[in-house]
Parts: C-alpha cells; structure tokens; sequence
C-alpha cells in the first residue's frame, strides 16, 4: 500500500513561520484537496461544496450541529398548514452580498427553480420532494410538497439555500459560480474555477444561529497533493488542512508543533455493484452470489483499524447508524475468504474473473479493497478517475464496480443516502422496485412508526441482495497552527464561523 511521507524539506523547516503568517494579515489560508467543478451550491455534490455553501449562503432554517436543535435562519418561524403545505415567515431587513434585499420573492424564485428537474440541479433527492412556493405576502411564503415528507424541515436546514432571485435570473447558475452571491457571512470575491476561492467577512451579516465571523479572509486554493498541502503548511503558506490521512495525522500530531482535531463524520464509504446488469447482461455481479463474494471477501476491520482509525467504525447497512430509520439489524457479511470463493465457484467463477473497478477518492483505501478481490480471484483492473467523471459515467452506463462515499450533505435521515441511490435514479445499480416502493412510502409517511418500518424492509433487502457493500464511516482528521482556534463538528462541515485566532 501506498504511504503518504513527510516531505524532508518540511521537517527540516520550523513551524514558526505558518503560526504567523495567517494571523498577521487576518487571512486564513486552507487546502482543498479535490477540484470543485462549480461554486453554485446546487451544482456540484462534494464536500468542498457543502462548506462553501454554509459559508456564502444561508437556507431559511438552521440546524444546532451540537443539539440538532432547529432554529431560524432567513426564516424566523413555520408551521404546518397541511401534509404538503409548509408556511414560513420571513426575517426582515436582510440583505444579499450584492444589494439585493431579501424577501419572499427570492424563496419564491429559488425553489421553483430548483425544484425544476429540467433545470439539472445535480442531487435531485436534495429539491425534488418540494412541488413550488407561493408568496403569501412580502415576508410570508408557503412551499408547496409533491407529497408528504417529514424530512422537509431537516433539507431546509441544509443544502436547500435561498438565491438573489433579480440576479440570479440573470446570472443562471454558470454566472453564480463564477461570481456567487448570497446572504452567507462570507461573500466570495474571487473564483478561479476548480483551483482559487478567496472569501471575505460579510459586514453586513444579519443575526443568525451561524454566528457572526470573526477572521476577515479566507483564501483556498486546490492542493491535490498532500505531501504538497504539508510542504506548504510547514513554510507558512497554510494555515489549515483538513481531511488528512490517519497515518500523516498521527506523526504531525506527535511532532507538537500543530493541532490535529479527529472527528467522526457520517459519511461511508462502500462498494456499488451492477446487479442490474447496466455494464452488460453478462455482467457476473448481476448473480447474488457473486456479490456476497465480494462482501465477504474485504476486511472490513483490518481497513478501519490500519487505514481509517481515529472514530470510524465498520458499517453494514446503506446509511449512517445515526440517521433516522438506519436500521442496523440487517445481514452483515464477515471476512471469509474460503466462503468467497465458494460461492464464486458456486456462481460459475470458480478462477474468478476480470473487472474494471473505479474509485475517485483515497486511493490507498480502493487500493487496498481491490488487493481484497483479487485474493480471492477477481481481478481488478484500477482506475481512479476524477469525481465529477465517475459520477458522469455511472450515471450514464453504469459500473461493474465503484469504491463511493457519501456524506448525506450531513442531514440526519436515512432518505438522504438510501432513497438517493435506491429510488430507480440514474446512480441505482440495483433497481429493484420492491426496493424502491418501500422508500417512497417511508419517505412520505407523517407517521415515523411507518418510516421506520419501511426503512427497514428496504435495508434488510439491500443488504441481503447486496446490493451495496457498505464498509466504514469516515473520520477526519483537520491540522491547523497552534494560532488557529476550531472545534470540529461531527458533520463534516468546515465552518469559518466557527474559527479565530488566538
């Protein structure tokens, strides 16, 4: 397996440097490690995504990442008027990075735009349950559901942001990326796409759950390499880096001349297979066997223990433990190699096969998966493609097999991972209609008795078709100078308002 090194010229350097050079100039300088293909919140699905989105933008609702308690963003209150009709009133006297007053109009454009599919927002599962917005009154509006959906106030509460209405008709979401506007406490003064974001304290911030922000820029450039991030870190050209392998976390750690903060998060990592037969009707993964063989073939344990550390865990359902109707008491495939290769000699494969299998992220993890397979006889031909391409590629033909993470855009309800990838969609390998009609009935029933109980039926079936191999849930670990105070939260959100200096 790959080991990821401190690069010699950075030890050799002191650390005295980076503890100034940020501070100094009140400019936070981070690292991104993957590309971002655009800063329009509601087109790109990565990570990168969701922390610029929290920090340039607001949605009407916020949710406590301590207390998971919701409490008004750019709406001071709501409540029910049906199953399907949710009213909101509407804060008063705020104002958009570019001038633009805030008001019903801007919620009322916002979401039938995205709730639009012909307009392509790229996770539909985020906006696709809302049907429109009518606007009551200059501060009051209603959104109008397709069909009844529990989750609602918990989507807005996260990757549901409210847009200028005037300029982003105008601008479409090409013009957003390129020049964002929102109502966030920081507003974007730069944007060189995919590689260079600065970001500035908005002055005008209103008074919002998030907090007001404190350090005046943050300026974040792609750095693809994390040997490069820490060459940087350690001459004082970084003030914080983040995602940051287990391995390199622990030796900077030890080093003590940074803060090195593990937090869980609810992302997993997991295998898709093509059970469907979307790569090819001969495809060996449409056969059960096979992809028992392959859960049964990866060690789950050795993975977290060697690889991941901090606060992962070995997951084996389709969704994180804490989202609401995850039912955990599902089939849970363990190591067994001769039981793999049994059931592939069973399935027809007795020496194996040959298949291509993609990741787009941590390639010493996919690596050490695919050395899993091939022990017990399938062949894996590696190739690590960037996200946005994978994502392309699955959704346009599907493949045998993909290393896939996903965060849930951290909302805490199994329909934000599991009716995303299982509701017959263009990134469902398995289509399976039984499957599919139990998360439209858990999604959209007010009773949680019968979310839970469809959830769960869905789950168990996933996992005894294995559909997926769910494998681990992702902690990270962030590095930041001895100047820099943050306390990370367990939803994998990088938020400046939460950071200062010492």
């Amino acid at each position: 397996m790959k080991r990821i090194l401190i690069p010699a010229a950075a030890l050799a350097m002191t650390a005295a440097a980076s503890v100034q050079a940020g501070k100094s100039d009140d400019v936070l300088n981070v690292a991104f490690t993957k590309e971002l293909e655009n800063v329009d919140s509601y087109f790109n699905s990565s990570r990168e995504g969701v922390v610029l989105q929290r920090a340039v933008w607001d949605g009407l609702i916020y949710r406590d990442p301590e207390t998971n308690e919701y409490k008004g963003n750019l709406a001071t209150s709501w409540e029910w008027i049906d199953d399907v009709t949710l009213e909101l009133k509407l804060r008063e006297g705020v104002t958009f990075h570019n001038g633009e007053p805030f008001d019903a109009d801007d919620v009322v454009y916002t979401v039938n735009f995205v709730a639009d599919e012909s307009n392509g927002v790229k996770t539909q599962r985020n906006v696709n349950w809302m049907k429109s917005a009518e606007k009551i009154d200059q501060y009051t509006v209603r959104i109008h559901l397709k069909a009844p959906f529990p989750a609602a106030i918990e989507f807005l509460s996260g990757p549901v942001s409210m847009y200028p209405n005037e300029y982003y008709a105008e601008a479409g979401p090409s013009g957003m990326g390129l020049k964002p506007v929102g109502t966030g406490p920081y507003k974007v003064t730069s944007v060189e796409p995919g590689r260079h974001f600065v970001l500035e304290k908005y002055e005008g911030y209103h008074d919002s759950p998030k907090g007001q922000p404190s350090i005046g820029t943050i300026d974040i450039r792609t750095i693809p390499d994390v040997n490069t991030q820490m060459a940087e870190l350690f001459s004082g050209s970084l003030d914080l880096i983040w995602q940051v392998p287990a391995d390199l976390a622990e030796k900077l750690d030890q080093m003590g001349k940074f803060t090195v903060a593990n937090e869980s998060t609810m992302r997993i990592g997991y295998l898709t297979l093509d059970a469907a037969g979307r790569t090819g009707e001969d495809s060996p993964f449409t056969d059960v066997r096979v992809r028992q063989a392959v859960a049964h073939a990866i060690d789950r344990e050795a993975l977290v223990s060697a690889l991941l550390k901090g606060k992962s865990q070995v997951i084996s359902t389709a969704c994180f433990p804490s989202q609401f109707g995850c039912d955990q008491d599902v089939t849970s495939y363990d190591y067994d190699v001769e039981k793999a290769k049994a059931l592939l000699a069973e399935a027809g494969y007795p020496d194996g096969f040959k298949t291509e299998f993609y990741a787009y992220r941590d390639r010493e993890y996919a690596e050490a998966i695919a050395s899993f397979l091939n022990a017990v006889g399938i062949e894996t031909d590696f190739k690590m493609l960037q996200y946005s391409a994978l994502r392309e590629l699955r959704m346009k033909s599907g493949s045998p097999v993909s290393f896939q993470t996903w965060g849930s855009y951290s909302i805490n309800d199994t329909s934000a991972i599991t009716s995303q990838f299982f509701k017959l969609g263009s990134l469902d390998d398995a289509r399976d209609a039984e499957v599919a009609g139990w998360l439209d009935a858990a999604d959209s029933a007010t009773d949680p008795a019968v979310r839970r109980e469809n959830y769960s039926k869905a789950l168990k079936k996933i996992a005894d078709e294995a559909y997926w191999v769910p494998m681990f849930s992702y902690n990270t670990n962030y590095v930041f100078t001895p100047e820099v105070t943050y306390t990370p939260t367990p939803d994998e959100v990088l938020r400046f308002t939460d950071m200062d200096w010492k």
